[in-house]
């Protein structure tokens, strides 16, 4: 992941969506054919449990936080359950950027000019990310990431979106960690918990991983994840929950 603001709080109001049925009116409109596949194999319902939902930990490296004027460069998906992270059928792709690569973007995620040269385009392995993701819940850290950027770049290159729930686990730790916080602690000023990956993991013992790598975002992403439902909910939570929708 290429940047984090310093106080994102995802401000969106949860609404109650029946992903499976919109699903399936997303299959019935969608044209691209690896697109309709992706619909087609479904995804849980609100009030499945947790532990039964199998679900994808996501992160992009980009070349800036705009998804209008910036690209997706790196894409990295690692399988994983509550209880298993698995780093066996993990994937990562490096794509060339429609948008400058900026010296500021080289210099945190270390992706050059001459690693995206030969890079395939976004379009050309559409129907393996679509096919890796399909029938799973998604799970990023900063849903204004991944979901809008995909969305622009579906929509450049096809001309129709795609839609699907998130579980963030910056906005699980903004739930927990920041927007309970104490009337003493608003009136002194207190500086509020960082909520960023590297400090979040912190919080729960986890261990360090080195920021700006697709790979390591998203495999550091799945296990917070593991670490909040044990600490903040249960194994029979249901997916509603926890979700965004």
């Amino acid at each position: 992941m290429l940047y984090l603001p310093p106080d994102a709080e995802n401000k969106q109001q949860k609404t109650t969506i029946n992903w499976p049925k919109r699903f399936e009116e997303l299959s019935e409109a969608a044209k691209y054919p690896a697109l309709k596949q992706y619909y087609e194999a479904g995804i849980a319902s609100t009030d499945t449990p947790i532990n039964d939902v199998p679900m994808v930990a996501v992160d992009f490296e980009t070349t800036g936080m705009d998804p209008d004027r910036h690209s997706i460069i790196s894409i990295a998906i690692v399988p994983m359950t509550l209880a298993r992270v698995d780093m066996s059928q993990a994937q990562q792709w490096i794509v060339k950027p429609r948008r400058v690569l900026t010296d500021e973007s080289i210099t945190i995620h270390g992706i050059t000019h001459s690693a995206i040269e030969r890079a395939p385009d976004l379009s050309e392995i559409m129907d393996s990310l679509l096919e890796a993701v399909a029938g799973k819940v998604w799970v990023v850290h900063y849903n204004g990431i991944e979901r809008p950027f995909l969305q622009g770049a579906f929509e450049e290159r096809l001309k129709e979106s795609i839609h699907f729930p998130v579980i963030d686990t910056m906005e699980i730790e903004a739930r927990f960690h920041r927007k309970n916080r104490s009337l003493w602690d608003r009136i002194t000023r207190k500086k509020r918990v960082s909520i960023r990956l590297s400090d979040s993991r912190e919080r729960y013992n986890l261990p360090f991983y080195a920021p700006h790598d697709a790979m390591t975002d998203a495999l550091a992403c799945g296990e917070l994840l593991q670490a909040q439902v044990a600490h903040h909910f249960s194994a029979d939570t249901p997916i509603g929950e926890v979700w965004l929708p």
